[in-house]
């Protein structure tokens, strides 16, 4: 069987030493030893400040919302965000179980992230934020959404789930907006298991965040604000170190998976059109066919052949009733979501079953 994606699993050796100092200094969680160690290597590898690890990626959004106040509303108002629908669920959930409408507003049919011409209209008075999504690692146009942002007096939080250690014009793509948040989950590029990290344009919002996943406790016998449990454990951080230490070679057979695909695919199929200045991580592999119909058939002739690609994203937010969204309908987002199929890549995946899936893929799209 071979997996959309798979976990890389690291030196066991090297986690059984990291996982020996935990038995020795008994210290599970509450900002432990290994914590404090992953925080500083990351802020270092990814060239940013201000950045907290939490327990997930999910948990990072919810943490982000309410360091910046984007939660709160007047009595009887209920406060709004701007986001794609072309995302994974956790970005719109998220910002519904925090009492946060979600507003949807329409993808750039070339780069699939959100589009920024579709935003000044679904701005209203109860908008107090917008959260773009870096779709598949690929980097938002940074710098007309923050104007846009600056011109309106809106926090802007990017869903940087999949942007792991992109950069952007020379520096991380993750210093843009008032927060960016990433997912540590197990099939991400780079992972702790299960976990997640936030990062803060300032650090008057780290320190708050720092008090909001610790169930707002700031003393021994002081409890300041609400707060919840999201805070990352050693076990978590353990892997986490582990993973880091590998993180080349992982970038490495990444990159040569999606160029093998690149060569065998070349012009077959619509591709994402990665930002202008931005760097790419080779996170996924996404592919756009003709139409859904080739889809179906694509992903039954992968079934039968003991391989498991994705429908990733779908289907479009915008269409999920249960999100309670407002919106009109997100014609390039429903478009792409009905066509798009995420292939395998992950380290260890051969090159004999990559040119076997292409073949796979080409067999449907000629």
């Amino acid at each position: 069987m071979i997996p959309v994606t798979k976990p890389y699993l690291p030196s066991r050796e090297k986690l059984n030493q990291y996982i020996d100092g935990i038995y020795e200094r008994q210290w599970l969680t509450n900002n432990g030893q290994l914590v404090q160690q992953l925080t500083q290597r990351l802020k270092e590898h990814l060239g940013v400040e201000n950045l907290l690890l939490v327990s997930n990626g999910t948990l990072a959004l919810q943490i982000a919302y309410r360091a910046l106040n984007v939660s709160d509303a007047t009595p009887g108002a209920q406060p709004e965000a701007i986001t794609p629908p072309f995302t994974f669920i956790a970005t719109a959930s998220s910002l519904k179980w925090d009492g946060i409408r979600p507003v949807f507003a329409d993808i750039d049919p070339n780069t699939w992230c959100l589009n920024p011409s579709n935003i000044e209209a679904a701005i209203n008075p109860m908008t107090r934020a917008i959260v773009p999504v870096h779709v598949f690692g690929n980097a938002c146009d940074v710098e007309t959404i923050g104007a846009i942002a600056r011109k309106r007096n809106l926090k802007v939080i990017y869903d940087a789930s999949h942007a792991f250690g992109v950069n952007y014009k020379g520096e991380s793509l993750l210093k843009h907006g008032d927060a960016a948040t990433l997912s540590f989950h197990a099939t991400k590029f780079f992972h702790t298991g299960e976990g997640g990290a936030i990062i803060f344009k300032r650090k008057v919002d780290l320190e708050r965040a720092k008090n909001i996943i610790n169930f707002g406790i700031t003393g021994p016998e002081s409890i300041e604000e609400l707060g919840i449990n999201a805070k990352m454990n050693e076990l978590q951080a353990a892997m986490g170190l582990c993973v880091l230490d590998e993180i080349e070679q992982i970038s490495a057979d990444r990159q040569a998976v999606s160029e093998a695909y690149d060569r065998l695919l070349e012009g077959n199929l619509q591709k994402q059109i990665i930002q202008a200045g931005a760097s790419h991580n080779h996170a996924y592999y996404p592919v756009a066919l003709g139409d859904e119909a080739q889809v179906v058939q694509l992903m039954s002739s992968l079934r039968d052949s003991g391989v498991h690609a994705r429908r990733y994203f779908y289907p479009s937010l915008d269409s999920v009733v249960s999100l309670d969204a407002q919106s009109t309908v997100c014609s390039e987002s429903r478009k792409l979501s009905e066509r798009i199929v995420c292939l395998p890549i992950y380290s260890g995946l051969r090159t004999e079953e990559v040119e076997m899936i292409s073949k796979k893929v080409l067999e449907v799209t000629r």
